[in-house]
């Protein structure tokens, strides 16, 4: 499986995400639901705390995709839905927060700001995409 990054020339390069991405040969699609801030019953983590939210979501994140055998270099989208998108970015921006993703080559992405998640509690809730190798 062939896998390219593009940035087309006459865009800007964003540092955050890679504008495509191209697969190409025997592979397998992942689709991941939208991860929210729970533990395993459900129940909201860390309530009013984008930091720790954050870091929650991908920890769950982190279990589905082993679980099917991808990795975070496996991943080719990710779509991000929060509360308050200032406040996230501040935690995005945050030297101290892991990074998950290949920083030459992150995955195309979008950040939506919304008024509400499944569950008032919770702030942050991101689905991704990978594709892996048959």
């Amino acid at each position: 499986m062939e896998r390219e990054f593009i940035n087309p020339p006459g865009l800007y390069k964003h540092p955050a995400f890679t504008r495509v991405v191209t697969v190409k040969g025997p592979c397998k699609f992942l689709f991941i639901a939208g991860q929210t801030p729970s533990d395993e019953n459900y129940k909201p983590v860390a309530p009013g705390n984008y930091r720790a939210q954050y870091l929650k979501v991908m920890e769950n994140l982190d279990i589905q995709l082993k679980a099917v055998g991808g990795t975070w270099k496996d991943v080719v989208y990710r779509r991000m839905f929060v509360l308050d998108v200032d406040e996230f970015m501040k935690v995005l921006a945050d030297p101290t927060v892991p990074s998950f993703f290949d920083k030459d080559w992150p995955p195309p992405s979008t950040l939506i700001g919304v008024t509400r998640l499944s569950n008032p509690a919770f702030l942050v809730e991101i689905d991704l995409m990978a594709v892996v190798n048959e």
